[in-house]
């Protein structure tokens, strides 16, 4: 499932940690780039690759929402519904970009541009409500902010 390039890239990160489990970290993140997801068989790939058990991986890849387990659209947007970010209008701007995009949480619109999560937090209380989306942070956010960032990702697709 993975390109030479990043079995090499996950090598070459590998060798710079004493303590193989280290690595899993780096290497889901260089897996995920390729894929734009991670499942059970990228887990085994990178075993074989750092030598650590799969399981191992995978509780990592779990723990870390940064990682989708599933395909998603090109732009994941993970909107932070933690109490910060509740007290200062995430669930309505989730309702909006629901309104918006025509999709609900969890889903991907049609074109497979945009998939809608919600996340924990994402550590920006006080620039609440926030979302990332890929690995951008956008914060502070209105409904005016939230039609010009969309806007712009769908110019810049």
């Amino acid at each position: 499932m993975l390109a030479e390039e990043s079995i090499a890239l996950i090598k070459e990160k590998a060798a710079k940690y004493p303590e193989r489990k280290s690595a899993i970290l780096p290497a889901l993140t260089v897996a995920y780039r390729q894929v734009g997801h991670l499942n059970d068989e990228l887990y085994s790939e990178i075993s074989e690759i750092i030598r650590v058990p799969a399981v191992e991986i995978a509780e990592a890849a779990t723990f870390y929402t940064m990682f989708p387990k599933h395909p998603v659209g090109k732009y994941l947007i993970q909107v932070c519904h933690n109490i910060s970010c509740a007290l200062l209008g995430a669930d309505s701007l989730i309702g909006y970009l629901e309104e918006k995009l025509e999709i609900k949480k969890g889903e991907t619109t049609s074109d497979n541009l945009f998939t809608l999560v919600t996340v924990e937090c994402l550590g920006s209380c006080c620039t609440a409500p926030m979302m990332q989306i890929n690995q951008d942070y956008y914060e502070n956010l209105t409904r005016e902010r939230v039609d010009e960032i969309l806007e712009e990702l769908r110019t810049r697709a």
